[in-house]
């Protein structure tokens, strides 16, 4: 799905460079600054996000929604006072639907979560600055990141890990990396409120294979694993 989303972007470019070319040739006389023509900066990221792997599909269903309201109300097809009395009922229905059913499908991970987390964990926090955090030829057993208003950049790649462990990652306004080892599955469990979780890593089938499972929250920021 991350490649389809690319190709989307690669299109809309593409479309954008067509028509300012055409118009400027005088072949077309397309108007791109139409009425709410700035909508279109929520628009189209949200729906392109829909089509992404792991990404926060609530956050991303919400904007398109309220992108695609502002518009219709530019276009005075919709009453801006109809908009405001329905979009906090609108949004508080989404992030039910989008909590209960993502308790359901990812239950067996959280229970998995539950019975893996520790409460002596490292802990990392990264707020209104950043932090780097290289585990080489030790043993890791899990931790606790925060980033507000900054970025954590967790390096796993060289690390011993040798039993399931946990990360709790919360990004709030900020950005969580997590590098993780060749020889390691990953299983998320993600919370994203206007944000989102990418999760790069390809999962092995072989016996032995040590888990990470990544307990993620996410509010205007993102976790990305690879």
């Amino acid at each position: 799905m991350d490649k389809f989303g690319n190709f989307l972007w690669g299109l809309v470019f593409i479309v954008i460079g067509a028509i300012i070319g055409l118009n400027a040739l005088e072949i077309t006389n397309i108007n791109i600054f139409f009425d709410g023509w700035w909508t279109l900066i929520i628009i189209i990221p949200c729906f392109i996000g829909l089509f992404k792997t792991n990404s926060g599909k609530l956050g991303n269903f919400i904007g398109l929604a309220i992108g695609i309201f502002l518009l219709l109300v530019a276009q005075d097809i919709v009453e801006l006072e109809i908009v405001l009395k329905l979009l906090v009922p609108f949004i508080l229905i989404a992030i039910g639907v989008s909590i209960i059913g993502n308790g359901i499908i990812t239950n067996k991970v959280s229970k998995k979560i539950k019975e893996t987390n520790k409460n002596n964990l490292e802990s990392y926090a990264a707020t209104f600055s950043e932090q780097n955090i290289v585990k080489q030829n030790e043993e890791f057993n899990g931790a606790n990141l925060d980033a507000v208003f900054g970025g954590v950049k967790l390096d796993l790649q060289k690390a011993t890990i040798n039993q399931d462990i946990v990360i709790n990652a919360s990004a709030i306004f900020g950005g969580i990396t997590i590098l993780v080892p060749s020889n390691i599955n990953v299983k998320v469990k993600s919370t994203p409120i206007f944000g989102g979780v990418s999760n790069k890593v390809l999962n092995n089938n072989a016996e032995n294979i040590k888990t990470i499972y990544i307990n993620a929250f996410s509010m205007f920021g993102g976790v990305d694993i690879k």
